[in-house]
């Protein structure tokens, strides 16, 4: 059989090295990560004969060149950004920085003969709701912050690239996933690790605000049958749960699926950035899932055996 090739930038972050791992188990196909570890981290990278890894800035057109030059993609997600809310507050030109990266890979992947492309948006593009639930096609788009402003100029390049060069995409609007490669500033490994060690989980304001979670597999194997469907070629597609909850609710659920005598205390809102609500309309992500997903509780208990089982 043929080889297939991906490139994953941002693979060694919490949802690319999951995506890694599993499109590793076919042996046909053969997967280079691009990563310059600024969140992400090499003990995360799946060590499997048909990945290769490469240290790599894709904001920097000359360190990505060669790059496409070495290898001939016939598929590219770019999963790399700066992430976390408090890191892209404090440094928005590093945010800004990232639209150099999208431009970097559509422009090679044009000009390579690349399949298609999968971009990693997120939910930060609808702002404030104007509604609940989001949904992809109708809800106005509200960004206002650096990170979320960056998530949507990048849907109009991979939208343009599309209209005037027929690169076909998949864009994935991400909510909040956890799963054992997340990184620790990351609300439900933050406030697990806490609740695990019965030390203190602080919230920002009254704790109000909500999100929704989904795991990681169900999140991995969603995008995955996105490149097998046609009906996802050049569309946006949001992935989460819709199960919606307050952050109180979140640090609740953590308290009592770990044991813990943790104590919830209160901490000053934050001043921009963290949204009053968030919960996805989830109708493509079933069709293309096809099952339920993952239960919170359940998704918890699977981290924190990963959590106990790493010491």
């Amino acid at each position: 059989m043929s080889v297939t090739k991906y490139l994953i930038t941002g693979g060694a972050g919490n949802i690319g090295s999951a995506l890694t791992l599993e499109l590793s188990k076919d042996a046909n196909n053969q997967i280079v990560i691009v990563d310059n570890f600024l969140t992400g981290s090499k003990d995360k990278i799946p060590k499997k004969e048909n990945v290769t890894f490469l240290k790599a800035n894709v904001n920097n057109y000359n360190d990505i060149v060669p790059i496409f030059g070495r290898f001939n993609f016939d598929y590219v997600f770019h999963f790399a950004a700066v992430v976390g809310v408090k890191r892209t507050l404090e440094n928005p030109m590093m945010v800004l920085e990232d639209i150099e990266g999208i431009k970097n890979i559509l422009s090679l992947s044009k000009n390579s003969g690349v399949k298609r492309v999968f971009y990693s948006s997120s939910s930060e593009v609808y702002g404030e709701p104007f509604e609940i639930p989001q949904n992809e096609q109708t809800t106005p788009l509200n960004s206002r912050l650096p990170y979320a402003i960056v998530k949507n100029v990048g849907e109009a390049f991979f939208k343009s690239y599309y209209q005037e060069y027929g690169l076909e995409y998949t864009i994935f609007r991400f909510f909040n996933t956890y799963g054992p490669n997340q990184s620790e500033d990351f609300v439900v490994p933050k406030f697990l690790k806490a609740a695990l060690k019965n030390e203190p989980i602080y919230i920002y304001g009254d704790g109000k605000q909500t999100r929704s979670f989904c795991f990681v597999d169900d999140n991995i194997e969603t995008c995955i049958k996105s490149l097998k469907d046609p009906k996802y070629h050049n569309e946006v597609i949001n992935i989460g749960s819709d199960k919606e909850m307050t952050v109180l609710e979140l640090a609740d659920t953590i308290i009592k699926v770990s044991n813990s005598n943790s104590k919830i205390i209160h901490v000053p809102a934050l001043e921009e950035g963290d949204m009053a609500r968030r919960c996805p309309d989830t109708s493509k992500m079933k069709a293309l899932l096809g099952k339920e997903q993952k239960a919170l509780e359940k998704g918890l208990k699977l981290l924190i055996d990963f959590y106990e089982n790493r010491k």
